[in-house]
């Protein structure tokens, strides 16, 4: 019985004269991604793409699952392909959802019939199919409103197509549609998912990563790799940039009020990471920043450390909690490597009293009194590059 994937589109459908653009992305990602499961055949129409695999045996439980973590994709499902003759989808709907019917005690038929030539109507496809279903698995009952199983029968332009309920795909945006961005990843819960969910509005994510050796160790960063190549798995390829930044700490320590530490180390990380975003082409910064959720993340040490900012800075989990943000963290797969216990630079000399209200004038002040200039630019030229890729 011949089989396809039916991926449908979500916002994307919206989309007015450049639909086409992100369509054509979403098409190049969906392609990187099934290569190597084998050779198929891609066709477009009417806000959904169909992917039929050319060879017997190949693995489309391994192809759905890849797809489901591609952004762009709202509903994901398996179809088995029909002639546009009801007699035929009656007797491949039997067929081809025999196993589906197994553990279910009810269910509901819904058609969609873009052609409307098709001589039957919606509803009277609904109606003979599901008497045929239900003789066939005299088991089942017929509900409406919360079935186990929704078969939907789809009439289309060339073909008839059988498929039962949809799995959710990932939404958002295609990857690379809305550009680049670099985003600021520590090690710990939170900046993985903001990378993430700027990823899911098509945003193509690179990472940069500060180190402080011999305060840091290699294992700390080797989590940070780790957690990069996760992310690989909704976010595609990522260029991480590691940045040494001990010499800056240090002389951060002899010259500036202690109260201060944390801010004007935020304000010295956003500097080299604008000069980084420049070389990556990319036109913004992303952190992983919750409004209160430690000192650094008040309004007021926010507004100071944007001070020195010329590009946007985007905070995606600005009004979450720890709780929502955990619970993406599970779902994406990061949680596990983001709570080994290997610190950061951001924990090396925290301040005992940190100021939760800095005023900016202050702050300019204190950074002055150091010579961050040379250092930065040291900083910079030190930064290492690596590349992780999609691995399948």
């Amino acid at each position: 019985m011949k089989e396809v994937i039916l991926v449908k589109f979500g916002e994307m459908a919206l989309k007015g004269q450049n639909r086409y653009s992100f369509e054509d992305i979403l098409l190049k990602q969906i392609k990187y991604r099934l290569r190597p499961l084998g050779r198929f055949i891609y066709t477009s129409a009417q806000s959904t793409i169909y992917i039929e695999p050319e060879e017997e045996g190949t693995d489309l439980d391994e192809a759905v699952s890849r797809l489901r973590k591609v952004f762009g994709i709202a509903t994901i499902c398996r179809a088995c392909v029909c002639e546009k003759d009801f007699a035929d989808m009656q007797k491949k709907a039997v067929a081809y959802l025999k196993e589906t019917f197994e553990d279910a005690q009810s269910f509901k038929v819904e058609a969609k019939r873009a052609d409307k030539a098709f001589p039957m109507k919606s509803p009277e496809i609904c109606r003979e199919l599901g008497g045929t279903i239900s003789e066939a698995f005299p088991h089942l009952h017929v509900d409406v409103h919360e079935p186990d199983v929704t078969v939907v029968a789809e009439v289309r332009d060339t073909n008839a197509y059988i498929h039962a309920d949809k799995l959710k795909g990932a939404g958002g945006l295609p990857l690379g549609s809305s550009g680049k961005a670099l985003l600021l990843l520590s090690g710990g819960i939170d900046s993985p998912v903001a990378g993430y969910m700027m990823a899911k509005r098509g945003i193509q994510v690179s990472a940069i990563h500060f180190v402080s050796p011999p305060y840091t160790s290699d294992r700390a960063r080797l989590k940070v790799e780790q957690l990069c190549q996760k992310m690989t798995d909704y976010c595609g390829d990522v260029n991480f940039y590691c940045v040494p930044f001990t010499k800056i700490q240090e002389e951060l320590r002899r010259r500036c009020p202690e109260e201060y530490f944390t801010i004007l180390m935020r304000r010295l990380m956003m500097l080299i990471a604008q000069e980084i975003a420049a070389k990556e082409e990319a036109l913004a910064l992303i952190t992983g920043e919750s409004v209160g959720q430690v000192a650094s993340q008040t309004l007021h040490a926010m507004v100071c450390t944007d001070a020195v900012c010329h590009v946007p800075v985007f905070r995606p989990l600005i009004g979450m909690d720890k709780t929502e943000i955990i619970e993406i963290a599970r779902r994406i797969d990061t949680f596990d490597i983001s709570i080994q216990p290997y610190e950061d630079c951001c924990t090396v000399f925290t301040p005992r009293h940190p100021k939760i209200r800095p005023q900016l004038a202050a702050i300019e002040a204190a950074q002055a009194a150091g010579d961050f200039e040379e250092m930065i630019r040291e900083a910079v030229e030190g930064t290492e590059c690596k590349r992780f890729r999609v691995v399948f």
